[in-house]
């Protein structure tokens, strides 16, 4: 009988190893943020959808938390562009799906950490919409990862929902960065802006300009 820590360390490496097995031969990939708990019909939803779904038709893999809400339909529209990967990472929890029908690569993690990680280690760009603790975990996590230069260079993070988003956005310009916690340079890795064509238009240039390096 294996040891409590034998079994924690082999879950870890599990989640790690065929995490990057999900990725193997994928480059052009984009991260999509939001609620497991918005509503198919929900504004923030359809533009998700949309986004996702013109992604993939311009040969871009979209990356969720592969569970309800926002991920679902990111992922729906990514499974019915049908031109690229619609890519779930999802983890077990008792109060929600874990798992949508709308991915062609999927994977269930053991671990919040590491699927974390996964979520973005292989992304360009991340795109956040409206979500509550763990969409802002998500996102603070990949703004930490992005100001300490542990992303790639270029990498932009966008913020879907303007109206949403707007104290967030007050609290960082007028206490963090008023305070000397964060710098300029910091403010500017995230874009929050409603215009999904400005994204996706941002995104596809990003790309881009990685495949000339």
């Amino acid at each position: 009988m294996l040891s409590p820590d034998t079994v924690y360390k082999k879950k870890i490496n599990d989640d790690f190893t065929n995490g990057k097995e999900i990725f193997k031969g994928l480059k052009n990939n984009v991260t999509i943020f939001g609620s497991a708990r918005t509503q198919s019909e929900d504004k923030y939803a359809k533009l998700a959808e949309k986004l996702a779904y013109n992604l993939s038709k311009n040969g871009i893999n979209v990356v969720t938390g592969g569970g309800a809400g926002i991920m679902q339909a990111a992922n729906k529209g990514a499974y019915e562009a049908n031109k690229a990967h619609s890519i779930g990472l999802s983890i077990y929890l008792p109060f929600e799906k874990s798992k949508n029908d709308y991915t062609t690569k999927n994977m269930t993690f053991n671990y919040f950490f590491s699927r974390k990680y996964m979520l973005v280690k292989y992304s360009k760009a991340c795109v956040v919409f409206p979500g509550g603790f763990g969409t802002l975990d998500e996102m603070f996590e990949v703004l930490t990862l992005t100001q300490t230069k542990k992303m790639p260079k270029g990498f932009k993070i966008y913020l879907v929902g303007y109206e949403y988003w707007e104290y967030l956005l007050k609290f960082i310009e007028k206490s963090l960065y008023a305070n000397n916690m964060i710098s300029k340079e910091d403010i500017q890795i995230i874009k929050a802006t409603d215009d999904i064509d400005l994204i996706e238009k941002e995104i596809k240039e990003i790309i881009k300009t990685d495949e000339r390096l």
